[in-house]
């Protein structure tokens, strides 16, 4: 590392818990992030200046004036434009150092077992449950950590799974087959702060498991009350049942 990364990442390496050995871990991990809207922006932009070597940003959307209210990697200048062209540009201006790739299209079971053995952590910053479970059964396939993350209205809430382990749910032990809401942001409406608030825990969630620092969120799931401005921590268990991971369990076993 250089004087300049040492000057640049220097408040994070006077953290005995990062140090140098931290920073490395991050200049030489990978993550991939799927969506680049309310969640993903800030998400995306902590990732990026935290110093993660390298981003694979995937979402198939172009940049409207309604995603300007809180999708903050993007300004009005990127209006119709791809929105992995917009945050990518965005990001090298933060910080040149990081790698990024995009990839402007929704991503099927077969793209993920392209794209999943090449990265550390996966998370998600998508906004339906079709999405998440199909995200959420790739990850478990390849056995990566997976960061997830929702906000409507002024409600949101965080968790980590570690598919393949035995301590660890993953997102189909939490949510069935029967959690088919299409509730989304367009619909019922979202406060802009709220979004940077969970994906700031997103950001930070994925640079504890890249580093293997800390206690991750793992089998608990954070929720806040942004009206009320409260936290609550709802803990769970992985379904010996679950479809998803037991099988990984048993095979691992």
């Amino acid at each position: 590392m250089d004087d300049q990364l040492l000057l640049r990442y220097s408040r994070q390496i006077l953290l005995p818990e990062i140090d140098i050995e931290g920073q490395n871990r991050l200049l030489t991990s990978s993550v991939m992030l799927i969506g680049l809207g309310g969640l993903g922006s800030p998400i995306a932009m902590y990732l990026a200046a935290a110093g993660v070597g390298r981003l694979v940003l995937v979402d198939h959307d172009h940049v409207e004036l309604s995603n300007l209210q809180r999708q903050i990697v993007h300004g009005t200048a990127d209006l119709k434009r791809r929105k992995v062209e917009s945050a990518r540009d965005h990001l090298l201006e933060l910080n040149p150092h990081t790698r990024i790739e995009t990839i402007d299209r929704r991503l099927d079971p077969q793209d993920f077992d392209h794209y999943l053995p090449g990265v550390d952590v996966v998370v998600d910053a998508t906004d339906n449950f079709e999405t998440r479970f199909m995200i959420n059964e790739a990850c478990a396939r390849h056995r990566k950590p997976l960061v997830s993350g929702a906000a409507i209205r002024f409600e949101g809430q965080v968790t980590v799974f570690h598919p393949g382990t035995e301590a660890s749910p993953c997102y189909r032990c939490l949510y069935n087959n029967d959690a088919t809401g299409t509730e989304t942001c367009t619909q019922t409406g979202v406060v802009a702060p709220l979004l940077g608030i969970i994906g700031s825990v997103q950001a930070l969630e994925t640079l504890k498991v890249l580093m293997g620092i800390g206690q991750d969120l793992s089998g608990r799931l954070l929720l806040l009350d942004a009206l009320a401005m409260e936290w609550h921590t709802m803990r769970f268990r992985r379904d010996p049942r679950c479809p998803v991971c037991a099988p990984l369990v048993a095979v691992s076993a």
